[in-house]
């Protein structure tokens, strides 16, 4: 406590009222309480300002002026007004008073330049005669620079301006005269200013306390006797009580109930194209109920356990209701209750009684993103009542399954289903989805390394099973394999809350079991121990993977097309809106799913024309230019007059032939190559591989190329090879299967492919689309985690330099942003001589839960970057692109679902709210049409929809890696390919020497 400050009166002095500041009378034995004490018969009032002797008339502590207790005025006051025998008093910001004429035009002048004008409307007041003759009213005005004909709150207060001086000044203003400006009189020219007090000067002003015969306002106004100035403030802790104005009792405050909005979806709407009927996943979801009411719940005494609150609130289910979501805390009704309900419950362990507090705290419409997650629960309870099983995340029909004798598989037909609110309001969007199950068990699997590898079988199985999906078909759960206990058998026991059993009598019953339990190792999952022989393995296996034939098979079953799809989508309405138990528990929220799926209209963008060097051509309907890429030059190819191919003794033959083909291609494709540096390997060890590259590079440093032909897929040779190649000796490089050359009637399409591959990680250019932005840079951005390093993830960054070449900095977080960027503006410097005017960024791998992390964090430090630039503030756009969506799209016409053609947009509807569109660029030869969502997160570049739309579906035919148009824009599909050879191969950054060539293609 301060030492200064002055001591709080005796218990038995008068009875202080509270409010914000009073005025009252000087016989009135009470007062008010207000941020100071005033006391008729004691000479100190308790605020923030001075305190004066004892012999002076009482004051309190204030931040405001003083001035002689004679004379009438007030002070700014956020109180009341008292009735006639009290001096008049209004509510200002000082005291009004008749000041010398020699100071009024000085001080008026000042006082308009400094006050602000009230921007606010004030209602007009009618006097019922002289002013004060009334009851008290309450005000609460804060403003100022009032003009003298007005009032302003919620009483007949007058407002008046305050006469002021400086140090120095002696001024003696008329006693009683007050100017009210609810009354009319003749106009005085006033002067209004504020300031802090001074000693021994009479001046109007405004405290914190309030005084008896004075104004009401935030400190005293006092007499001009010198008083000591105390700093410390001083706050009372004792309750008041006024006999003027008696405090009503103590009542809980009264929470106010918010109502939410549906907010109207932005203009994002294109124009460009040309208009089709569109069908897509998504089902309209009706709701009959007007709202959904959200309630807070507190328990009192508290209650942790989660399970107690559930049961003593099923307890109450007669008040609630039998449709509800609670999660602890926040309860959601389809109907309204009282805004307060009290209910009782006892706790069973202790047999004490628990009330409960229900109250109301927000009306919902029913498609509130806050009700969206208990309508899912809604769904998966109508899956299971049809009788689907749930395997993760989907549900599956065990009973269609489909059985692949041939390649040992089986797969289940299911759906993968969720409710979202988007601009068209509350859809239901399903997919179709398949779980491909293995018929052989994870014994079956260690009972075949076991064979192959005896010595090493532990070692071999985890390799195998670790990381790996299992399901058990007793429960139909899946499981991740975390580890195997080879210490632990079936015979084995473990000990239950009922006592100890063996875990193989524990299994039985669950599934037929035919090896010998004492052979079988335990597979850890977690803290869950799971029999091999039980458990089955998920997923295709990574050698059917390369088998094109069971490939092709899988696939048959797998890739439905459009009029399957949807049928697949009618029969599950069907079945929901036939289902009696669905249809109620539907109806306990009052949700109704249409039995038709949306049709809606989009648009395709018109078709663009490719460039070459000296040709240009419009896309086919199936955006496919392989054909015209090799009949003509591209924009420009790199001379290879130094390049190397390392080859296998027993491969000879198949290097040659590729070598011969090179040369007879290269001219009409405009390429000029000269024959290459011929190393035979006597084998194909990484090490032979890596000496010999590493001894040539050393002794010809000017090698441009280095082509290796591997026999097989080796990660671990590729991996040693593009170290050397990218880290320790940066050389653009490339790998090919000795299997991919080796049949002769496929050989020249090839090598085609091979070298524009080739001329690509030189620094050439294939082709190019018409950009009509000019001083534009697009950067990709794309993450991949590294596989050496479980937490530590690789950004790709990609940026044009113009329109048609790259630069590609790396590196192994979203943290080095700021150095990519400033790079590539660097780079984008030297080769235009001026920095771009307008930036896109596609941002790749974000989900929806991510976006305020790149709104908040990855945005920023772009826009950190511009400010490193003197006298540089360029237009910035961020797309955020989103491929593992549900959306699923459809050509529609004649009542028949198709594919949609290359270039569908469809920016409404289905979205989110957002500045985002869906847009498929790619052409589907099997299956369903899968768009691409992209979110405009940021845009100070003025680029319209129609801008965003166009510039995204031009930038996915630059991707030279395939004559057609990607599912993606072509800088995210580097920056995925950069990362992706950082995090998987190389687990460093690449060499800069490399940065501004397409090396990793």
């Amino acid at each position: 406590m301060d030492p200064k400050r002055p001591p709080f009166p005796e218990a038995d002095q008068f009875p202080l009222g509270r409010a914000r500041g009073l005025v009252l009378a000087k016989d009135e034995p009470l007062s008010r309480r207000g941020r100071g004490l005033g006391l008729p018969e004691v000479p100190i009032q308790f605020g923030r300002g001075i305190i004066p002797s004892v012999a002076s008339p009482p004051v309190g502590m204030a931040r405001g002026v003083q001035f002689p207790l004679e004379e009438a005025g007030f002070g700014r006051a956020r109180g009341l007004l008292l009735s006639s025998p009290e001096p008049t008093v209004g509510m200002g910001r000082g005291a009004v008073m008749e000041a010398r004429a020699s100071l009024e035009t000085k001080r008026s002048a000042e006082v308009k330049e400094k006050m602000p004008e009230l921007q606010v409307e004030v209602p007009p007041i009618v006097p019922k005669g002289p002013f004060g003759t009334g009851s008290s009213l309450v005000s609460m005005f804060r403003g100022m620079g009032i003009e003298p004909a007005k009032t302003w709150g919620r009483g007949a207060a007058p407002i008046g301006h305050v006469a002021a001086g400086d140090v120095g000044l002696d001024v003696q203003p008329k006693p009683g005269v007050v100017e009210t400006l609810s009354m009319p009189q003749k106009k005085k020219e006033h002067q209004l200013d504020e300031s802090v007090s001074f000693m021994g000067r009479g001046f109007a002003g405004f405290g914190r306390a309030a005084m008896p015969q004075m104004t009401v306002g935030r400190g005293p106004i006092s007499s001009s006797h010198p008083v000591p100035h105390f700093a410390a403030p001083f706050s009372s802790s004792t309750p008041l009580v006024s006999e003027d104005a008696p405090i009503p009792p103590e009542t809980a405050p009264k929470v106010e109930v918010k109502i939410e909005t549906v907010k109207e979806p932005l203009e994002k709407i294109g124009t460009k194209g040309n208009p089709v009927a569109i069908g897509s996943n998504y089902i309209p979801i009706c709701c009959k109920n007007d709202s959904v009411f959200q309630y807070h719940v507190t328990f009192s005494p508290n209650v942790e356990s989660m399970g107690m609150r559930f049961g003593m609130m099923k307890d109450h289910r007669p008040t609630t209701g039998e449709v509800v979501a609670f999660d602890g805390s926040i309860l959601y009704l389809p109907k309204r209750l009282e805004e307060v309900v009290h209910l009782k419950s006892e706790r069973k362990t202790d047999n004490m009684e628990i009330t409960i507090k229900v109250q109301l705290t927000k009306i919902l419409p029913p498609s509130s993103d806050l009700c969206i997650p208990f309508y899912n629960v809604v769904l998966r309870r109508v899956m299971k009542i049809l009788g689907l099983k749930l395997v993760g995340r989907n549900h599956y029909d065990p009973n269609a399954v489909v059985i692949l004798h041939k390649h040992r598989l089986q797969i289940w037909p299911g759906y993968s289903t969720s409710i979202k609110h988007t601009d068209g309001g509350l859809y239901l969007v399903v997919d179709v989805s398949h779980k491909v199950l293995r018929n052989d068990s994870v014994l079956d699997f260690m009972n075949l390394i076991y064979q192959g590898s005896r010595e090493s079988f532990q070692d071999e199985c985890t390799k195998e099973f670790v990381g790996s999906i299992v399901i058990t078909r007793y429960n139909n759960r899946t499981y991740r394999i975390d580890d195997i206990e080879w210490s632990k058998s079936p015979k084995d026991t473990f000990t239950l809350a009922d006592g100890t059993k063996k875990l193989w009598d524990h299994h039985k019953g669950t599934g037929p079991t035919t090896a010998d339990p004492s052979s079988q190792r335990e597979v850890i999952t977690g803290e869950i121990l799971l029999l091999p022989e039980l458990s089955f393995m998920t997923g295709i296996p990574e050698k059917m993977r390369k088998d094109f034939r069971a490939m092709k098979d899988l696939s048959m079953h797998i890739n439905v097309g459009a009029e399957q799809h949807t049928q697949s989508l009618k029969k599950l309405l069907h079945n929901i809106n036939t289902n009696n138990e669905a249809l109620s528990e539907l109806g306990r929220w009052g949700l109704n799913i249409s039995q038709e799926i949306l049709v809606t209209k989009g648009r395709t963008l018109p078709n663009e024309t490719i460039c070459l060097h000296s040709a240009s051509f419009p896309t086919s309907p199936t955006v496919d230019w392989s054909r015209e890429v090799v009949r003509d030059s591209s924009i420009s190819t790199i001379p290879l007059s130094c390049w190397a191919v390392f080859f296998p003794r027993r491969a000879s033959d198949q290097a040659e032939e590729l070598v011969n083909t090179f040369s007879r291609i290269a001219g009409p494709m405009g390429m000029r190559i000269e024959r290459p540096i011929r190393v035979e390997l006597r084998d194909d060890r990484t090490e032979t591989f890596v000496k010999s590259i590493h001894s040539q590079l050393t002794s010809e440093p000017r090698v441009q190329l280095v082509i290796c032909i591997m026999t097989g897929n080796r990660d671990d040779l590729y991996s040693a090879i593009k170290k050397l190649c990218c880290i320790q000796s940066p050389v653009p490089s490339q790998a090919i299967n000795v299997r991919t050359i080796s049949q002769p009637q496929k050989l020249r399409s090839i090598a085609q492919k091979i070298l524009l591959q080739i001329n690509c990680k030189l620094g050439g250019e294939l082709w190019t689309v018409n950009v009509p932005l000019k001083h534009l840079m697009v950067i990709g951005v794309d993450v991949h985690h590294d596989t050496s390093k479980k937490s530590r993830s690789v950004m790709g960054f990609v940026a044009s330099l113009n329109r048609v070449t790259f630069q590609m900095p790396n590196e192994e977080i979203i943290n080095g942003f700021r150095v990519c960027l400033l790079a590539a503006l660097q780079k984008y410097y030297e080769v235009n001589h001026a920095f771009p005017e307008k930036i896109v960024v596609y941002r790749d791998g974000v989900s929806d839960g991510q976006l305020n992390t790149v709104e908040h964090y990855e945005i920023p430090q772009v826009l950190k970057c511009f400010e490193t630039i003197p006298n540089y503030q360029p237009k910035l756009a961020f797309i955020v692109v989103q491929k593992r969506i549900s959306t699923t799209l459809y050509s529609y016409g004649a009542d028949t679902f198709g594919t949609p053609s290359p270039g569908t947009v469809l920016d409404h509807t289905v979205t989110n709210r957002e500045v985002d569109f869906y847009l498929m660029a790619h052409s589907i030869r099997q299956g369903c049409g899968l768009p691409t969502h992209y979110v405009t997160v940021y845009n100070t570049a003025n680029l319209t929809p129609d801008h965003l739309q166009r510039l995204t579906f031009k930038m996915c035919h630059l991707y030279w890696n395939w004559p057609g148009t990607i599912r993606v824009p072509a800088p995210c599909k580097y920056a995925h390919k950069l990362a992706f050879l950082s995090g998987q191969y190389l687990h460093s950054e690449p060499a800069i020497q490399l940065s501004e060539k397409l090396f990793f293609l």
